[in-house]
């Protein structure tokens, strides 16, 4: 298979900015940019969105136990999850550079949680370290770095305790031809992706099923139940999408799996996961509001704890319901040519992961930046060339929400009732974790 690279010289450019322009970064900005990393690194090597999820909750959360002690009274958030030991305290009355003990944490636990191209991040970590070495005096140095790599000790034992390993080498889910069963999708028929996600071991919630929602409308090809009009609502405003539609169905897909076929030829064309694109939109919010460094890191580590959390509440329901896909049912029983106007991802349909996901991080930024949050979202306009207004987080949540009923691939009950699941563990993640 023959992959595009969108971002093939992003890793290289950004070492040459950390090298030449070190001096100069604020905190913040060296917050962000190991973040942006960390974004790179997963389109590069194409992780599922969950799997993505979880790269993001470890780091940031190692980062900001870190950087925590910049600001006196910064309580952990760690310690109030399931599964974390005690974490490390600064040795009193010696001094410590926090960002560079956040970034030593950071990358500490990015290159041994699970990643592929480590060698990639080899000339990032170089100059930011550099930097950092050029301006400290050696003990300063030494100690931070120590530090550091203490926290992310204490971060990834959780995540070898987690339950990730033990969901390898799972066997292939294909689904059931069963009626209203989910079955691979066309155009390429991959099986369903981590459909054992739900035995990983939640960091705020009780059980993968603390959320459960509402049993999905029941199957059905009578014209008049439940199930047939939400299926024939999806087709037809498929057959007569507006400008507008397909553009907000464009602007949210944030799918990996999307593969291009050209005659003979199959390519990958490699994009930010809907997780990613919620990491963007916590920075954009930072550097908006002006926050500091520990609030920047804070912002990290609680969107990417409601991506975590909701992707295993999610993913518990995909696949204990194991509902059909639109073009599954579509091309069976009214139109065997169609296709819908995004391409599905491969796993079951109920609940919607974006609407769970996105409703999740909406409630949590609100928590953190306030109600009616105005922004410009520029998070993908770097890989698809395409940026968004919106007047607060849950317009956005909701914008990404009714995009997979555009898009043709889910139901609009689906999306309604994702929602609702998500925004009630982003309430509880809240709730827990005010400081």
């Amino acid at each position: 298979m023959q992959f595009c690279m969108i971002v093939a010289l992003t890793f290289f450019v950004y070492s040459c900015q950390v090298k030449h322009q070190a001096a100069r970064l604020t905190d913040e900005e060296i917050l962000h940019q190991n973040q942006d990393q960390l974004t790179q690194v997963i389109i590069y090597d194409v992780f599922s969105p969950p799997v993505a999820s979880r790269l993001y909750v470890y780091a940031s959360l190692a980062s900001y136990e870190a950087i925590r002690y910049s600001k006196e009274g910064s309580a952990s958030i760690a310690e109030k999850l399931h599964g974390f030991q005690h974490m490390p305290r600064p040795e009193t009355g010696r001094e410590y550079n926090f960002t560079l003990a956040a970034s030593k944490a950071f990358f500490n636990v990015v290159r041994n949680v699970r990643v592929f191209s480590v060698d990639s991040l080899n000339n990032y970590e170089e100059a930011l370290y550099d930097s950092f070495k050029s301006t400290l005096e050696d003990s300063v140095y030494q100690r931070s770095v120590a530090f550091g790599d203490s926290i992310a000790k204490v971060i990834l034992a959780r995540a070898k305790a987690d339950g990730y390993f033990e969901s390898r080498g799972k066997p292939k889910y294909l689904g059931s031809n069963d009626p209203g069963k989910w079955r691979p999708t066309p155009p390429d028929y991959l099986d369903g992706v981590e459909w054992c996600w739900n035995t990983m071991k939640p960091m705020i919630m009780d059980t993968a099923s603390q959320f459960m929602p509402e049993r999905p409308p029941s199957f059905s090809l009578d014209t008049n139940s439940l199930f047939y009009k939400g299926m024939l609502e999806v087709y037809r405003i498929n057959k007569n999408l507006t400008d507008e539609q397909m553009e907000i169905a464009r602007y949210w897909d944030d799918n990996p799996y999307v593969i291009e076929h050209a005659g003979h030829m199959m390519y990958g064309n490699k994009k930010i996961t809907p997780g990613g694109h919620w990491m963007g939109i916590s920075a954009i919010a930072s550097k908006q509001s002006g926050a500091d460094a520990v609030a920047t890191a804070r912002s990290y580590a609680l969107t990417a704890l409601a991506l975590y959390e909701g992707f295993i509440s999610c993913w518990d329901e995909k696949y204990r319901s194991s509902y059909i896909r639109p073009v599954t049912i579509i091309n069976e029983t009214i139109d065997p040519s169609w296709m819908p106007y995004l391409q599905t991802p491969p796993f079951p349909e109920y609940t919607s992961g974006h609407s769970t996901i996105t409703a999740c991080a909406a409630e949590v930024l609100t928590s953190l930046f306030g109600e009616n949050f105005a922004f410009q979202d520029t998070s993908d306009l770097r890989y698809i060339g395409m940026q968004r207004h919106f007047n607060s987080f849950h317009e956005a949540a909701a914008e990404a929400s009714i995009s997979r009923v555009y898009g043709g691939i889910h139901y609009r009950f689906s999306v309604d009732i994702g929602a609702e699941q998500g925004k009630k563990l982003g309430a509880l993640i809240a709730d827990k974790l005010r400081n």
